[in-house]
């Protein structure tokens, strides 16, 4: 886990808006055919929706947050979904509370 890495990219308000809306994608996110929101992910173009932002710069952000290790991607197809990695985040939370 890097952590210094999870700290830059928790840094931002629209990454830390995607993991909340990661968080319950039913909530946020229209059914995207028979893919699973919470199984496959979202897909960028979704997110990118929501964000109201160019997809270059959503692209960028969901990179930085997979890259730190706080989402999973997925490819099916030319659609890339985007979905919360759990275990990261609760690791992440640990070092939190124990060592700061």
């Amino acid at each position: 886990m890097d952590i210094l890495n999870i700290f830059k990219s928790l840094s931002n308000d629209a990454r830390l808006q995607i993991l909340d809306w990661l968080k319950d994608p039913h909530k946020y996110f229209e059914p995207q055919g028979d893919i699973d929101l919470e199984e496959i992910g979202v897909c960028v173009s979704q997110i990118t929706e929501k964000l109201n932002m160019t997809q270059s710069t959503a692209s960028q952000y969901l990179s930085m947050l997979q890259k730190a290790g706080l989402l999973h991607a997925t490819r099916i197809g030319k659609w890339t979904y985007y979905r919360r990695n759990e275990d990261i985040i609760k690791k992440f939370g640990s070092y939190i509370i124990e060592e700061l």
